[in-house]
């Protein structure tokens, strides 16, 4: 089911860059799943790309590999772990003019077959659509990855309920689960999102404060307020398989836990400065450190 592009937001967009594509990847010790991703992507869409793998300090191997085996594939080093928003701006910053779309995606991802073609086509059709995301299902089931701005109220009511009343009124409202047709959305997962160029650059792409987590609801949210949509197009599909470099490295998940709480305090605080809401940027820094210190994280 496909909504009908806003009419307000229609207006043609003058665009500094060509209709080339471009894929970046932020890597990290991938393994054996990034060799799935890029195979996925020769049916993924007809359009010639080029791969940039923006990696993090890989140990492994993996990227190298990938680079020596595919020509259409550059390995990027950064050589340490700058994380993930700021390692995707350095790939996406060494492209070409001609590159005007750019899908960011995880190395875990694989991405079905046309689905690519089927965002850019979505892309024609929506001309103020700075991102579009596909639908993506983890475990055989579609993940909620196009989801309404986490509000004051909505936020907390989702994190402060979700793990233990999933069914809550905010939780619901914030995730937007019941909504499977092409639409927009506050913000977009990204583990696999297209974007138009000239709209990431307009936003500067991600913001590299956000070692991981919450770069993708920041995006969100700047584009929109850059004037841009973000649109889910679920006639586009991927798979994400998996977690891998977190699930991999198990001593970290109490650091991931701790980078996940403060990101989304920075984002909530980003956004509600001033004296006048010193208190509730108090209030969410003690909520935020109470539940970090205890481990408890509500369903992503």
């Amino acid at each position: 089911m496909r909504a009908v592009p806003d009419p307000v937001a229609t207006d043609p967009v003058t665009a500094p860059y060509g209709s080339g594509l471009a894929v970046v990847c932020v890597t990290y010790s991938p393994g054996d799943s990034l060799a799935e991703l890029l195979t996925s992507l020769e049916k993924a869409t007809t359009r010639p790309y080029r791969v940039v793998l923006a990696d993090n300090g890989s140990v492994d191997g993996a990227p190298e590999a990938a680079a020596a085996a595919d020509e259409r594939v550059e390995l990027l080093r950064i050589g340490e772990n700058v994380g993930y928003g700021a390692a995707a701006n350095r790939g996406v910053a060494g492209l070409p003019a001609e590159v005007g779309w750019v899908l960011v995606a995880n190395p875990d991802i694989v991405v079905d077959p046309g689905a690519l073609d089927t965002l850019i086509e979505a892309g024609d059709r929506w001309p103020r659509a700075g991102a579009l995301g596909p639908l993506i299902r983890t475990g055989g089931e579609v993940y909620p990855s196009a989801r309404l701005q986490p509000s004051l109220g909505r936020g907390a009511g989702h994190a402060l309920f979700a793990a233990v009343w999933p069914a809550n009124p905010w939780t619901r409202s914030y995730r937007q689960e019941g909504s499977v047709a092409e639409r927009t959305a506050g913000w977009l997962s990204g583990s696999c999102v297209l974007l138009r160029r000239e709209a990431w650059d307009s936003v500067d792409g991600f913001d590299p404060r956000y070692f991981m987590y919450f770069e993708d609801v920041d995006l969100g949210d700047r584009l929109g307020r850059a004037g841009w949509l973000n649109v889910y197009v679920p006639d586009a599909e991927v798979v994400h398989t998996g977690g891998h470099a977190t699930e991999r490295d198990a001593p970290t998940s109490s650091r991931m836990l701790a980078e996940h709480h403060r990101s989304a305090y920075r984002f909530l605080a980003d956004r509600y400065r001033g004296a006048r809401w010193a208190p509730v940027r108090f209030g969410l820094r003690v909520g935020l450190g109470l539940r970090a210190r205890t481990g408890v994280r509500a369903a992503p």
